[in-house]
């Protein structure tokens, strides 16, 4: 059965790739873009392909733009927008980690509470959160991003059992290390206000971890399936080499020493 979905962050990446495929499968997608460049050609992208597909400027820091989107209701919501921020936490300025909380979390909180009461109302539909491995372990030197992805864990979690006697699904992906250029970029983020000689804690060199990236079609994939579907799992993450990784972190947890 066709779904109403609204998509943020969906210019590039994961967002682009599912907005389109959901679209092109029949359901009628409202994707939200950050920019207005970023909006037409998202337009462009879409009716090159000959999908039919809404797009909105949706900044998740602009109160105007989150309460247009908020006008809508759809049957799912898909909180797919973020930003990752590189840098240790002792050094990181606060400025940047509060924008990382700003964007990846409480602009989504706004949306969901703009939203999500609609569903309550007619007790029916979901919200599906964005996380990431990165919402279950803890990668050095990109602890910021990893805090908004535990608190959107927190609150998916919450939401779920909040909402679930309302007929309200909650749902989360978590994607891994994938090669849509997300990473990338926030790998070298830090430069704009990075000074190796007054650095508490010195950057290392990451770019090998970026190296190998998987295909992001894999995780493009498992959202077009499970965003529409009516029953599925609570978490889903790809690459599935990565749920082990997850599961092994979580034990260790339990039992490394300091």
């Amino acid at each position: 059965m066709s779904k109403n979905i609204l998509i943020t962050g969906a210019s590039s990446g994961f967002g682009r790739g599912a907005a389109i495929e959901l679209a092109r499968a029949g359901h009628k997608v409202v994707a939200a873009a950050e920019t207005w460049p970023q909006v037409r050609s998202l337009r462009a992208d879409a009716e090159a392909v000959g999908v039919e597909l809404e797009v909105i400027k949706l900044n998740l820091l602009d109160e105007i733009d989150i309460a247009h989107a908020g006008t809508y209701t759809p049957d799912v919501l898909v909180l797919n927008a973020g930003v990752m921020e590189g840098g240790s936490i002792v050094d990181i300025p606060l400025k940047r980690a509060r924008e990382s909380f700003e964007i990846n979390v409480f602009g989504h909180m706004a949306l969901v509470q703009a939203i999500v009461p609609k569903m309550v109302a007619r007790k029916s539909g979901k919200v599906v959160w964005t996380s990431s491995m990165g919402g279950i372990l803890v990668v050095p030197f990109v602890g910021v991003y990893c805090a908004t992805k535990h608190a959107i864990e927190a609150i998916a979690g919450s939401m779920k059992a909040e909402l679930a006697p309302h007929g309200v699904q909650v749902a989360t992906v978590n994607p891994g290390v994938f090669g849509t250029g997300f990473n990338d970029t926030g790998a070298e983020s830090y430069v704009q206000w990075y000074d190796k000689d007054t650095a508490v804690v010195p950057m290392p060199d990451i770019s090998g971890s970026l190296a190998g990236q998987a295909d992001p079609q894999e995780m493009i994939d498992a959202m077009v399936e499970i965003i529409p579907a009516d029953d599925h799992l609570y978490r889903t993450m790809r690459p599935i080499a990565t749920i082990d990784a997850a599961k092994q972190w979580q034990e260790m947890e339990w039992t490394q020493n300091v």
